[in-house]
């Protein structure tokens, strides 16, 4: 890679939902299914993420992209009930935005730092810090209308 006296084309830090490597990838390669620099393998899957407690500071603290997350837990009937529009949601928001899933029962610590209190409840993280958040239950979308006002 050569490099010149213009400015360098912009570029944004992806966190790889595989490694958890955070890779520098130009803006005008987003939607040309980059690939991890360190494990190889597509840092967009069009699914969501599950993220542990270990995972997810690094995902939202140190990604460029917005950070969508489901708080959700296995018993709960309204976060089962919107997993599939939630994994479609996904599937259109990827690459401008992650999309992950926080186990609440496993992560409790999370549960307890966010102060979720019910679930499925959606956040929005931008540079690391939470915008804006959602409790209940969506459809696919609703879930597309609340992020795109909130991603603003």
């Amino acid at each position: 890679m050569t490099t010149s006296s213009s400015a360098p084309a912009e570029a944004l830090h992806i966190v790889c939902p595989h490694c958890d490597a955070v890779n520098r990838v130009p803006t005008v390669r987003l939607r040309e299914e980059p690939v991890c620099g360190k494990c190889q393998k597509p840092l967009f899957t069009g699914q969501p993420v599950d993220l542990s407690s270990a995972r997810f500071l690094k995902h939202i603290e140190r990604s460029d992209l917005p950070v969508l997350v489901d708080f959700w837990a296995p018993w709960c009937g309204p976060c089962r009930q919107m997993a599939p529009f939630y994994a479609q949601a996904a599937q259109r928001l990827e690459p401008a935005f992650r999309v992950v899933k926080v186990n609440t029962e496993e992560a409790q610590d999370l549960a307890a730092r966010y102060a979720i209190r019910s679930i499925p409840t959606l956040a929005l993280f931008k540079g690391g810090r939470e915008v804006a958040r959602q409790p209940g239950a969506m459809d696919v979308n609703n879930i597309l209308a609340w992020v795109q006002q909130h991603a603003r």
